[in-house]
């Protein structure tokens, strides 16, 4: 069985409602989990959020994280996935935000930065990880990422 499967099963199993939050993925991780059979049952929304204002306005992502961290920080993929909950009213709610390439990236924050965020029972986490590739490989592996880690959250 498939990682997202396997996720589907234990969302469904468990009752535990999910929504999420994406800036670089555009939705991918949103069309994963749709790809599950009877996935409804527990997924109700997901946000969309690719520029600063979209963040602040849809999710709550505060101007002041945004100036002082920016886009691609743990901060704001925390302020991501608690704003996916509060607004979604999910149990469990992710967020990925990061720098896909192939420009944009900085000494400080390179091409293939990404950001995770995860709220779960009243409490968020968040990483950050480092992919290698071209702009699909980067996005590809943060889908992966971000299903594996809820994955072992739950499990």
């Amino acid at each position: 069985m498939s990682e997202i499967k396997k996720l589907g099963a234990l969302l469904k199993e468990k009752n535990i409602k999910i929504s999420g939050a994406e800036s670089c993925t555009g939705g991918m991780v949103a069309a994963e989990i749709t790809s599950v059979d009877g996935i409804s049952a527990v997924f109700n929304e997901s946000f969309v959020t690719y520029s600063n204002d979209a963040k602040h306005r849809n999710l709550g992502v505060s101007l002041g994280t945004l100036e002082k961290f920016g886009a691609v920080s743990e901060e704001c993929a925390r302020e991501m996935a608690e704003g996916a909950a509060a607004r979604s009213g999910a149990d469990i709610a992710f967020s990925v935000t990061g720098i896909a390439g192939p420009a944009g990236g900085t000494k400080e924050k390179p091409v293939g930065t990404v950001c995770f965020g995860l709220f779960f029972k009243g409490k968020t986490v968040s990483k950050t990880a480092h992919f290698d590739g071209d702009r699909e490989c980067v996005r590809r592996a943060s889908v992966d990422f971000i299903i594996d880690w809820m994955l072992s959250v739950l499990l």
